[in-house]
Order: structure tokens, then C-alpha cells, then sequence
């Protein structure tokens, strides 16, 4: 019993303690030869990394088969402080996906994005509005059946509103060009040279109209995809500082 205290004392005093996550998966990278660190945007925490073994035996609580592209997962972490990374005790799946793992069009839109939420996800802290609306997207992108070419597209632009980088669309006419710096449209070409023309404003108008359930109304051939793809990463590269390139992206582009 006096061993037990002991040991429950010792725990308190260092600060350690185990922690329940939801999280969606964003970033897998090789550690060691026995373990990976996973970088996962939690509902508790925002952006976090965590520890997790290589084992995958029948019996082991951890299973790296979880953390996929986008996969919804509950863990219990060994949170320390003043540690970056956090050690995964036990991990299963909240949400079993039904098609997008075995989807190839679906896994390359997943690969895509997980790469670039993490990119540009940074913050720590709760922010529980933008894992609604990123879990809400990875459900029903799984769930659709058909007509999703331009999920990726739909789900940039409504992203842009959470990281509080949403176009202004309000003063929108016909034949006005879009400043990209200050993300407004305007009636005449900005000194700084960073805008779209009239025919690309009219695009962005455009895209800022689709949602999930209408963009299947929007016909774009591949060329045209992939141009407003190449906008909208420049659009964020110019607003999020250190926006690498998306390795990713050149797989997209062929497939879409």
C-alpha cells in the first residue's frame, strides 16, 4: 500500500497524467526503428504530436494501421510537461471509414489534404468549430457515393473562414478583378500586381458560391480544376507564413 502512494505521488509531483483525445489525423512521421510520431489536430488541444509504437501485434493497444490520412481517432495519451510529444497508450477509430481508404480518388484527395492542414494548421488550443467542420468533411466525402471532383476546392475555400482568411465577396460585379493581398474584389488593377484578372474574379465568385451538396452543379474540365487548385494555394501561400509546397499535389492534379 506505502509502495503504491508512493508511486501515485511521484506521478502527481512530475506532472504526468494519461489524457483522452479526439483527434483527426494530419502527419505521420518515422521516429525510430520502433516507433512514429503523428502529428493530429485534437478537439481538445488543436495541433498536437504524439509518440506511438511500430508494434502491430493481435494483442497491442496501438495498431499504426489507425493513423491514416484524415482517419477520427480517440486515444489516451502520457501527457508531461514541458514535452512536445506525447507517448499513445490506447488508440481505436471514432469514425470506420467505409470507402475512402480503398477509393484511389478519395485517398489522393486525403493524402492532399492531410498534408496541407498540416501545413497550415499551427495553433495549439481549442477550437472546436473547425474540428466540427473538418470531421464533417472527412464523414462526408467517406459517405458520397459519387460526383466529389471538386470536394477539394469547396473544402479549401470554406477552410479560409476558420483561419480567418475568407474572401470578401460582398462588393463582387461583373468585370472586377480580385486582389489577392488584400482579398477583396476591386474594379481596378492593384499597384502590387498580386490579383486575378476578370475572367479567373469570376471563378473565385464562383467557387465561393459552391458548397458540398451544389458542387456538382459546377462543371470545370481538369485544366480548369487544377488552375483554381494553383490559385487558392497561392492565395494561402501569400497569407499563412512558411506555406511549403504540397508534395501531394502533383497526384491530385493527374487523377482530378
Amino acid at each position: 500500500m506505502y509502495l503504491c502512494v508512493n508511486l501515485v505521488l511521484d506521478v502527481w509531483t512530475c506532472g504526468i497524467m494519461l489524457k483522452k483525445y479526439t483527434g483527426v489525423v494530419l502527419y505521420t512521421l518515422k521516429y525510430n526503428d520502433k516507433s512514429n510520431i503523428v502529428s493530429v489536430f485534437t478537439e481538445e488541444e488543436g495541433r498536437r504530436s504524439f509518440l506511438f509504437p511500430l508494434r502491430n501485434s493481435r494483442k497491442s493497444a496501438v495498431k499504426s494501421v489507425l493513423f491514416q490520412p484524415l482517419s477520427i481517432v480517440e486515444f489516451e495519451a502520457e501527457f508531461r510537461p514541458h514535452s512536445e510529444i506525447y507517448p499513445i497508450h490506447e488508440a481505436k477509430l471514432k469514425y470506420v471509414f467505409r470507402t475512402l481508404p480503398y477509393d484511389p480518388y478519395k485517398s489522393a484527395i486525403a493524402l492532399f489534404l492531410s498534408e496541407f492542414l498540416f501545413r497550415a494548421l499551427r495553433e495549439e488550443g481549442e477550437n472546436r468549430s473547425l474540428f466540427a467542420y473538418l470531421t464533417y468533411s472527412i464523414c462526408w466525402l467517406d459517405a458520397c457515393n459519387e460526383r466529389f471532383s471538386n470536394f477539394h476546392l469547396v473544402f479549401l475555400m470554406r477552410l479560409s473562414r476558420f483561419l480567418g482568411l475568407y474572401p470578401n465577396v460582398a462588393n463582387y460585379e461583373c468585370g472586377c478583378f480580385f486582389d489577392l493581398l488584400n482579398a477583396c474584389f476591386v474594379t481596378s488593377r492593384p499597384l502590387h500586381g498580386l490579383f486575378l484578372d476578370t475572367d479567373e474574379a469570376s471563378h473565385i465568385e464562383t467557387l465561393m458560391r459552391m458548397n458540398y451538396e451544389t458542387m456538382h452543379l459546377f462543371t470545370m474540365g481538369r485544366h480548369e480544376r487544377n488552375h483554381c487548385l494553383e490559385v487558392i494555394l497561392e492565395y494561402y501561400r501569400l497569407h499563412l507564413p512558411d506555406f511549403h509546397e504540397i508534395n501531394s499535389l502533383s497526384v491530385l492534379k493527374e487523377l482530378f
